[in-house]
């Protein structure tokens, strides 16, 4: 399937079809529904806008729900209603953490795996690594960020940028880590783009123990959750992004700052790249 590029998929989608619902076909396609609706929503400046006070709004507050939004947008002056906030937040890939995963859907026909560290000690670098995708907006529109951490040190190994969340650019980042190193374990989140057999049979290649989050489980993954919030209140927020160069001009130099001078408490004040090496 990843031979097949985004904007053929979507145009492989018939909307009229009465046997097959648009969500069927994307499943069938690999197709996220945030990457079939993604240019319509783009085009709506309204939208636009209201998409970026729910990302605010949702990396604040990540338990909220959409009832919740709602009101929240309305006290701000935004005409909306819950359908609209529904709609925009699935288009955005994006629920409340107690329901489940945020972007990564989940597919029905992938296989998934158990969660391998619950009472497991993490005692040096390169023990577990975790991955997680994340959005960023843009002036007209999204893109979508996937990260790869080292758990131990929360070093970040390899980050890439793309406007679609097919499984391709993950799969791109977990080749750039592997050139660089090799955990025992890998954890997600259940999303299709790590479920798939294209990103899991890398892993298998590698001889790595695959972990999977339980379903709406965001805190099997906080470090990486954490880094999101990091990486959005101190350099995106701070930032207008009229294309995808920009955001990722952007992000490599926080993730520079990040890795090699952002010092942590929980890592007794050292940068993770420090705690990586050591």
């Amino acid at each position: 399937m990843l031979g097949i590029k985004s904007i053929d998929k979507r145009s492989m989608i018939d909307p009229n079809n009465k046997n097959l619902s648009v969500v069927k076909q994307c499943r069938l396609l690999e197709l996220p529904e945030s990457s079939y609706y993604y240019k319509t929503c783009a085009r709506n400046k309204f939208n636009e806008t209201v998409m970026k006070k729910i990302d605010e709004i949702y990396t604040a507050h990540p338990f909220y729900g959409t009832r919740k939004i709602t009101h929240i947008l309305r006290k701000a002056g935004y005409s909306v209603n819950r359908k609209r906030v529904q709609r925009l937040m699935r288009i955005m890939g994006i629920q409340a953490i107690y329901q489940k995963p945020r972007l990564s859907i989940a597919n029905i026909e992938h296989k998934k795996y158990p969660y391998l560290l619950r009472e497991i000690d993490i005692i040096h670098s390169n023990q577990v690594w975790c991955a997680d995708i994340t959005y960023i907006r843009l002036n007209g529109g999204w893109c979508y960020l996937v990260a790869i951490m080292d758990w131990y040190s929360r070093y970040i190994i390899s980050w890439k940028i793309s406007n679609t969340l097919d499984s391709a650019f993950c799969i791109e980042a977990l080749e750039d880590a592997l050139s660089k190193g090799r955990p025992e374990i890998f954890n997600t989140d259940q999303g299709v783009q790590f479920t798939s057999n294209d990103f899991t049979d890398v892993l298998k290649k590698h001889e790595i123990k695959i972990s999977m989050d339980g379903k709406g489980r965001f805190m099997d993954n906080i470090f990486i959750e954490r880094f999101w919030r990091n990486l959005k209140y101190e350099k995106i927020y701070l930032n207008d992004y009229s294309s995808i160069k920009a955001a990722k001009r952007d992000v490599c130099e926080y993730v520079d700052f990040y890795n090699r001078q952002r010092l942590h408490q929980s890592l007794e004040y050292e940068t993770p790249f420090e705690r990586y090496i050591a």
